[in-house]
């Protein structure tokens, strides 16, 4: 009387059966990642502390009395901003996400989008020298594209000229000679001009008194 009930038990799952394993499974899926969406929150938390401190000290610049204090003030602003990006870099490692550093490296268009070239003379074309936007990835998959330049045959691009200071444009407007060390000097007259000088002025007081 008892065979069938065992039969039963031990045959092949119903529909139903098969559909309620499909639900846990995506239940167990659905709280496994809302765990690591809240413990990747949780862990970003002490990052806006800090960012929220830099923004206080960076508004506080103006503020502040001396030359000094203030270039101690900046290097403080700098330092924490540092820590700031190592903390996120941190952060992303734990989850598997990493900075592609694609530079010197040939150009591949299936994680990389080029937004730039640039000429050099002796980097093969199609190698990348800049990253305008740093690429990530997670785990093996492309998380962000990276924005970079690229070289391209050519002579490298010309450095831009430094401007020249005032008193080198004008060295006449300071009082400076060509030799831009001694003064202007005004000019001398010879003793035969003096001269002239002298009977043209005794003419012109004899004039005046006829």
């Amino acid at each position: 009387m008892t065979e069938p009930a065992a039969t039963a038990a031990t045959g092949p799952p119903s529909e139903l059966d098969k559909l309620r394993r499909r639900v846990e499974a995506l239940s167990r899926k659905r709280d496994e990642a809302e765990a690591r969406l809240q413990a990747l929150l949780s862990s970003l938390l002490p990052l806006d502390d800090l960012l929220a401190d830099t923004r206080r000290r960076a508004g506080a610049l103006h503020e502040v009395g001396s030359a000094r204090a203030a270039v101690s003030a900046a290097v403080a602003v700098g330092e924490q901003i540092d820590a700031a990006q190592v903390m996120l870099r941190g952060e992303f490692a734990r989850h598997d996400v990493r900075p592609m550093d694609v530079v010197g490296k040939v150009v591949d268009t299936a994680e990389m989008r080029v937004v730039g070239t640039e000429g050099h003379p002796s980097v093969p074309g199609g190698t990348v020298l800049k990253e305008r936007v740093t690429g990530f990835r997670l785990g093996t998959a492309t998380l962000r594209a990276a924005q970079v330049i690229v070289a391209v045959p050519g002579p490298a691009p010309e450095s831009e000229p430094v401007p020249a200071a005032e008193d080198d444009l004008a060295p006449a407007a300071s009082g400076m000679t060509s030799a831009g060390d001694k003064r202007a000097q005004p000019r001398r007259t010879s003793r035969s001009q003096r001269r002239l000088l002298r009977k043209s002025s005794a003419r012109r007081r004899r004039r005046r008194r006829d």
